[in-house]
Parts: structure tokens; C-alpha cells; sequence
């Protein structure tokens, strides 16, 4: 896995080896970073769920002004600790533990902190993407332009949230891309 654009074009990724990662594929994270080129320019970033921290640095490389990468298993942090430094970025933050405790902490701490890009990668199966995505709204951490950018297994269904409205999705292989922006409730 490599930064595929930007002032780090090229730059190989460690990943944690195993299956406990499922890390993006270059020819998805392509696509993905070819949508999203206008916003990433100045783009405030968070990459939960963040593994090796590839979407997040990925976005870095492309011009994003900073970027807040979350990470529950303390193996790939380590490994996304060492990515960040060796792309040497020094508005990438690294916050390790869970992030339905993680982010009211940020919010609590910095609360002028809005995200215009959030990627959530979380774990197949379960029911964390709805439950970070609350989160995300109750705490107003996505800035009023914001997109969430929302990686499932092709057979999930999309969000169903009154809060939250599709905006694109993509279908790569067995990877589902879906692009969501939040709305007020009484939309």
C-alpha cells in the first residue's frame, strides 16, 4: 500500500499484518481521492477507524490542512504512529481508543474542531457505523459542508437515519463507497 498523490506521492504504508485490518485498496482509494479532490484543499480531516491511517494521510498528501486519526487496536496504532512520522506531517494527530469515547472527548476538548471530511472505515459487522455517525451529529463535529465518506461491505444497506442523506455511492468488488452529508432532523 502506498500514497498514491501528492507532496508524498509514492511513499510506502506500513500495515499491520493479518486480519484484524481490512486495509482500502489503492484502485478504490484512487477513485475515492479523484471525487474528492475540490474539498480536500485546506480540508480539517478525520479518519476514524483509521488502521494504518491511509485515507487520512492520503488526504494530507493531497493538501488537507490537518487530519485526527482514531484507532481501538493498539497493534495498528503503532503502525499508524509510524506512518505519520514517516510521512512527517505535523498537523496529523493520532488518538488511540475507542471512538464512541474518543470523539466527545475531541469535542469536549476542542470544541471549535469541525471536520469537513470524515472517513469511517469501522469493522463489517456490527452496528458501529450507525452509532459513530450519532455521534458525529450529536456532537456537530462535521462542518455544515461537510461529507461523511462511508466504506461498507457492498451488501450493506445505506444509512437510514433521518438526519442523514445520501449523496453518491460507488460499488467496487465487494467495497461500497457511500458519500452522506447531515441534515437538521426536520428536514
Amino acid at each position: 500500500m502506498r500514497i498514491i498523490a501528492g507532496s508524498c506521492k509514492g511513499r510506502k504504508l506500513h500495515t499491520l499484518k493479518g486480519d484484524n485490518t481490512r486495509p482500502t485498496a489503492d484502485r478504490v482509494k484512487e477513485a475515492l481521492f479523484s471525487v474528492l479532490a475540490p474539498y480536500l484543499a485546506g480540508a480539517k480531516v478525520l479518519d476514524a477507524f483509521a488502521g494504518s491511517g491511509a485515507l487520512g494521510l492520503e488526504a494530507l498528501s493531497r493538501g488537507a490542512d490537518s487530519a485526527w486519526f482514531c484507532e481501538h487496536n493498539r497493534a495498528a496504532a503503532q503502525v499508524c504512529a509510524r506512518n505519520i512520522a514517516d510521512c512527517a506531517f505535523e498537523k496529523a494527530h493520532l488518538l488511540v481508543g475507542d471512538v464512541l469515547t474518543l470523539l466527545p472527548r475531541l469535542r469536549m476538548d476542542k470544541p471549535e474542531l469541525c471536520f469537513d471530511l470524515i472517513f469511517l472505515d469501522p469493522p463489517y459487522r456490527g452496528d458501529l457505523l450507525i452509532r459513530t455517525v450519532q455521534i458525529i451529529k450529536d456532537h456537530a463535529l462535521l462542518a455544515d459542508s461537510g461529507i461523511i465518506i462511508a466504506e461498507t461491505a457492498a451488501s450493506t444497506p445505506p444509512l437510514d437515519l433521518p438526519f442523514c442523506r445520501l449523496q453518491k455511492e460507488k460499488k467496487y468488488g465487494d467495497t461500497m463507497i457511500r458519500f452522506y452529508y447531515l441534515t437538521d432532523d426536520s428536514e
